[in-house]
């Protein structure tokens, strides 16, 4: 079990920085912040989102040949197909970890997913069992978790946290 006095740096400059209009990188700009921020003892370093782009599945794999001390992650949708792309990107680190993530909102479920609740509970469950087949580090995360019906959402979370332990 995890020390729970434990600070652990989660640091998404590199993925975020993504979305930031006119901030895009380079791959040698994104290896040498991810050297910084191991030389800063981050603890997991989110290097990107495989499955956007071909460019960030490279920087992705690129930092994950690099970085030693520091967790190298990827973001994913639940989905195959995204977290297939990050397990591939994260081949080459010695410590990895799959971020992957789906809407638990209404709105976001009716109208983004088109799903129900049952089906987005389905789909987060398949999708921490598959990322699991890659890694053990695996991280599970609501979208738009603020706006979501709590019942539904600690359901969603507890059960993450059942498979975690």
């Amino acid at each position: 079990m995890a020390d729970s006095n434990k600070l652990i740096i989660f640091d998404t400059t590199l993925r975020d920085g993504e979305q930031s209009p006119g901030a895009s990188m380079t791959k040698d700009e994104k290896i040498r912040i991810a050297r910084q921020l191991e030389r800063m003892k981050v603890d997991v370093i989110e290097a990107g989102f495989a499955a956007a782009s071909p460019g960030d599945f490279e920087s992705i794999k690129a930092i994950s040949g690099i970085i030693k001390e520091s967790i190298v992650c990827s973001l994913s949708r639940a989905n195959d197909k995204d977290i297939a792309r990050a397990a591939e990107a994260l081949a080459p680190a010695s410590r990895k970890r799959i971020h992957t993530f789906i809407a638990t909102s209404p709105l976001h479920m009716e109208k983004k997913l088109r799903m129900s609740p049952d089906q987005v509970y389905e789909q987060a469950r398949q999708a921490v069992r598959y990322a699991r087949q890659f890694t053990d580090d695996v991280e599970f995360s609501p979208e738009d978790g603020s706006r979501s019906d709590m019942d539904f959402l600690c359901r969603v979370l507890e059960d993450r946290r059942r498979k975690a332990d």
